[in-house]
């Protein structure tokens, strides 16, 4: 007999209101193409097993071309991305900070660059929890001087995770939305209140802007929880990421409408985009906001890859501009951060949006969504520029947090990705 469990003050929440006060952030106006992944996978979100050293590579570039002192440290926080009233000899092992030791001057980049390198964790600089960890990167020794900061996530997986992607029951949203149902199992556990020790967190491709936390499983039968409340965990679906090939400045791919080498650096026009709301869905493959260094032309990307700078326009319905909003370019290239830098301004006099970024060479996926001006709190929007569509493909990340009665961190359980292609069921 499967319990119910009734409890009206639980609220589903969106964690960006939480999450984006420690985002993935660059601080430096003179840091770029800051990764960190899986090692030996660009597209490997660093999610890691607790203990491995060396699980994940971290890259980024210096464009003042000086060799400088960079150093890091982790900051552990809780399931909302708050730090943790602890401190650091409390989470970490041997020292609270270290050196970035490897680094080498780009070769034959005409935009001149120091690519800085690490495999992380070192052993003498070791988390000893699971949970969030907020990677700093600073300058000179100076944790006030910081350059940028990184995600990472440290798992211990005592919790299976057993998932699908369904297709809404509601009328309104079948056709538009996924929803993500699922169960957990925590036998290994000491749960003794689940509604304060256990929270889960649910990604669409791994972005934080908007996460879904807090809600409450609708059953429990002896040592499962499932999660399948109607109204729980549902997400626009959106639809294939748009694409540019950058991996050549010279050979331009089909998305590139001219490219000027005569200048440093290279000023690259990218075809123009619009709203897709209205185009019959077709499925292609996709890297799902993800970007990849690289390059056709090179040996090593990190080192020799060069920069552009990639313009993009946007063309609005009847060349007008959308009424009281801000439209906003999105992607792991920016972080899915909706601030100056990332959005698009509207040229009157050509009926058009458009920006520019500095792009190091390489494949780039990226959306367009809007905002409420004068609401920083707004979320993001793609049902006009993008479309949404149930069949659309995404991955899902699930991640478990537990906190015992006496701990006074949230430690991270469980992590499952699923992906929706692969997993969905439908009316």
């Amino acid at each position: 007999m499967k319990q119910l469990i009734g409890i009206a003050c639980c609220v589903l929440f969106h964690l960006p209101l939480f999450a984006q006060r420690q985002p993935d952030k660059i601080y430096m106006s003179n840091i770029h193409t800051v990764q960190l992944f899986l090692t030996g996978n660009q597209f490997g979100y660093p999610i890691i097993q607790h203990g491995a050293m060396g699980a994940t590579e971290l890259h980024f570039d210096d464009l003042d071309g000086t060799v400088k002192n960079y150093s890091y440290t982790y900051q552990l926080c809780n399931a909302d991305w708050q730090p943790v009233d602890l401190s650091p000899f409390d989470y970490l092992d041997g020292f609270t900070q270290n050196r970035i030791t490897q680094y080498r001057a780009s070769s034959i980049a005409s935009v001149k660059y120091i690519h800085y390198q690490a495999l992380l964790p070192e052993k003498n600089c070791m988390p000893k929890l699971t949970g969030n960890y907020l990677l700093k990167v600073f300058l000179n020794g100076d944790t006030g001087k910081l350059a940028f900061t990184k995600r990472l996530l440290i798992v211990n997986k005592l919790v299976p995770v057993a998932a699908q992607i369904q297709q809404p029951f509601n009328t309104e949203l079948f056709r538009t939305h996924q929803k993500v149902q699922f169960s957990i199992d925590k036998t290994k556990l000491n749960v003794l209140n689940p509604l304060q020790q256990i929270k889960v967190v649910v990604l669409q491709n791994y972005r934080w802007d908007n996460a879904v936390m807090n809600a409450q499983p609708a059953f429990m039968r002896q040592n499962v929880f499932e999660y399948n409340g109607e109204k729980d965990f549902l997400f626009p679906a959106g639809k294939e990421y748009r694409w540019i090939d950058l991996r050549s400045f010279r050979f331009l791919s089909d998305r590139i409408k001219s490219a000027n080498r005569e200048v440093t650096p290279t000023e690259i026009q990218v075809a123009p985009d619009g709203e897709r709301n209205n185009q019959r869905y077709i499925w292609y493959e996709d890297l799902n906001g993800f970007y990849q260094v690289g390059g056709t032309d090179v040996n090593n990307p990190f080192l020799q890859g060069d920069y552009a700078r990639v313009h993009f326009l946007f063309i609005p319905p009847n060349n007008q501009p959308y009424s009281g909003k801000n439209l906003y370019i999105m992607g792991q290239m920016t972080n899915y951060e909706y601030n100056d830098s990332t959005k698009l301004q509207f040229n009157a006099n050509l009926g058009v949006y458009e920006t520019s970024l500095l792009l190091k060479q390489g494949y780039y996926t990226y959306m367009f969504g809007t905002k409420d001006a004068g609401n920083s709190k707004a979320p993001i929007n793609i049902a006009a520029t993008e479309g949404n569509y149930w069949e659309t493909e995404n991955n899902y990340t699930i991640l478990v947090y537990y906190r015992a009665f006496s701990d006074r961190a949230d430690e991270l359980v469980g992590a499952y990705t699923i992906n929706s292609r692969a997993s969905r069921t439908g009316l």
